[in-house]
């Protein structure tokens, strides 16, 4: 398999003149994107960068940001992204644990990166000055490392204990960006909104995939709702690829109209799952061709795929092309536990596939934890039904046990989503000295809307009675991390903004 500095050196061959990268005023070719690749390479050699240096970036969707990711791919450098709202304890902690020999930042990092203190003494370079080493004359680049060199290492978000760095190589890097544009059906000469961040899988594979495809990656440094409507607009971008978060923000603006993102064919999600009602306004907003429900992890890129999210909502499909999945019974040891049809188990995925990650770096409790007999054990849980599509219900820590039946908070957060009232929701479990645990939904309100309406809902859809929330409250905003996952965490800590008080129904 090609190294992914290769794969780019394919790309400029094949479509040398096609438009590989907006950002703003920058508009560059792939045969210019290739001299500018090459100069920051020639830069590298300049600092005393070494193959196989781990080098920390903490940018965000700039130009110059998937400049460097090239960049580092050509010189066979880790490139080792982190959150750029990331404090000065992160930064310090990623320093140390990748021994990182170069830091890159922009000004909004500025003083996390100063204020670490392992930082002192590495070559740390601004997006200003990666601007001006990309002015520089250079030779061509070749690339310097092969398919099984490691390419990059992702720092899981860490919200229950260190983050912890998952390392990938160039194989593994590129046969998920194949496996994306096969499962996604991409087109040559696609225009992907390049605005998931690149310190997470979604934002790189969208960055390798748009250059298999001689596509355009139009570059949304952080994102809003209508700067994402006007590129969409005036860059006649073709794919979407965003959390659920994004599209919900993104439909939701003023600025919307189906008239304006008319030029999009294809919805892609992941990274959370999408509730019903959400996934309706969606297809009735853009008509999309195509509207992928995408399943996956830092660790292995893609579990499963489902090309018609709308025809069998919350299905979450079967396993990739590069991928065989199984879900097993709750706190099994052995990947040959099998749950049943219909049984909510652990999802767990095989380690073979072309896609995987193997292991942590420097992390042997996480390995002996997550990692046995050859299968990745996901903490997810879901099960397969009569037709063999897989149902991603939360996480195993996520489940609500209630009077000792097993509640799972996306099934009835999809059940409330589709009252038109409902804007957004979270569903958790909250201790209760009778039941255990009590079923809890966190409501952001579209419009006025009672506790008993929301109830009575629940009630008319047929949401079995010990699934119904018996309390309901009415929050500002849902907490969610930067990547738009909901952070259940600080709703049971108490973390949040009540709009009101908090009602209940307890029959």
């Amino acid at each position: 398999m090609l190294d992914l500095g290769a794969s780019f050196l394919a790309s400029v061959s094949r479509d040398p003149h096609a438009l590989a990268v907006v950002d703003g005023d920058i508009r560059l070719t792939y045969a210019q994107w290739y001299r500018k690749i090459s100069a920051l390479v020639a830069g590298f050699d300049r600092l005393g960068l070494k193959a196989g240096d781990h080098v920390l970036t903490l940018m965000m969707n700039r130009w110059e940001n998937a400049s460097l990711h090239w960049a580092c791919q050509f010189a066979g450098l880790i490139v080792t992204p982190l959150n750029w709202r990331a404090k000065s304890d992160e930064v310090e902690y990623a320093l140390q644990d990748a021994d990182a020999k170069a830091v890159f930042f922009e000004e909004i990092t500025s003083e996390a990166v100063a204020s670490a203190p392992s930082a002192a003494g590495l070559p740390a370079i601004s997006a200003a000055d990666l601007q001006a080493m990309m002015e520089a004359d250079a030779p061509d680049v070749r690339p310097r490392a092969n398919a099984d060199d490691w390419s990059l290492m992702l720092y899981t978000s860490g919200t229950t204990s260190r983050p912890k760095g998952v390392p990938r190589r160039h194989r593994a890097e590129r046969a998920g960006a194949v496996a994306h544009v096969a499962q996604n059906l991409y087109r040559h000469g696609e225009r992907t909104l390049g605005v998931m961040p690149l310190y997470h899988t979604m934002g790189v594979r969208s960055l390798i995939a748009s250059s298999l495809i001689g596509g355009t990656f139009v570059c949304l440094p952080r994102f809003n709702a209508a700067r994402a409507i006007e590129l969409i607009e005036s860059e006649s971008i073709t794919n979407l690829y965003l959390v659920p978060t994004l599209y919900h923000d993104v439909i939701h603006d003023p600025a919307f109209s189906p008239e304006r993102v008319k030029t999009v064919t294809k919805l892609g999600f992941a990274g959370a799952s999408m509730t019903d009602g959400l996934l309706k306004r969606l297809d009735a907003a853009f008509r999309p061709e195509l509207f992928v429900n995408h399943y996956g992890s830092s660790e292995i890129y893609t579990f499963t795929i489902e090309q018609d999210a709308v025809s069998k909502p919350g299905s979450a499909g079967r396993a990739g092309i590069n991928q065989i999945i199984r879900v097993v019974k709750l706190g099994a040891n052995s990947p040959d536990e099998l749950a049943e049809i219909g049984e909510e188990g652990e999802i767990i995925a095989a380690l073979i596939g072309d896609e995987a990650f193997e292991g942590y770096w420097k992390r042997p409790d996480a390995d002996a934890k997550a990692l046995r007999d050859g299968w990745y054990f996901t903490g997810d849980t879901g099960f397969y039904d009569q037709e063999g599509d897989l149902f991603v219900t939360g996480r195993v820590d996520d489940m609500i046990i209630t009077g000792g039946e097993n509640v799972s908070p996306v099934e009835v957060e999809s059940c409330l989503s589709l009252h038109d009232q409902v804007a957004e929701v979270a569903v958790v479990g909250l201790p209760d000295e009778r039941w255990g645990k009590i079923v809890t939904a966190f409501v952001k309100r579209k419009g006025e809307v009672s506790a008993e309406e929301l109830d009575d809902h629940c009630r008319r859809s047929g949401l079995a009675n010990f699934r119904r929330p018996r309390r309901i409250v009415f929050v500002d905003e849902i907490p969610k991390s930067p990547v738009g996952k909901i952070l259940r965490r600080k709703l049971v800590a108490g973390e949040y903004s009540p709009e009101g008080a908090i009602a209940s129904q307890e029959n």
